[in-house]
């Protein structure tokens, strides 16, 4: 058995050759990131690999990428359909809404 780098390498087993990718990231997220990789067994080489190849099998980023706190507009949009505030009319139909839009006010 002979133990490379990236890889052990055992008799008879086809292995992957490796590479090594260079990235820049804050030095605090690196450290919450080793500390949870860490906490669930792993390294981040693991980590990265285990995402690098869900996002290939899936062809998409594998998790959800989004803002979990809204924005000034956006909160100020929420707060006004709670008071019912800026809020046009319901509209029944497509074309109800349509000739609503196209009137001249």
């Amino acid at each position: 058995m002979l133990f490379g780098k990236y890889n052990i390498v055992k008799e008879g087993v086809d292995v992957m050759a490796t590479t090594n990718i260079t990235m820049r990231m804050d030095e605090d997220l690196k450290s919450q990131l080793q500390e949870l990789v860490s906490n669930l067994g792993m390294d981040m080489t693991t980590f990265f690999t285990i995402s690098a190849k869900q996002a290939v099998r899936e062809q998409r980023i594998p998790f959800a990428i989004s803002m979990d706190v809204p924005n000034a507009d956006t909160i100020r949009a929420i707060e006004d359909v709670r008071m019912g505030r800026n809020i046009s009319r319901s509209f029944s139909s497509v074309e109800e809404l349509m000739e609503d839009l196209n009137a001249e006010d």
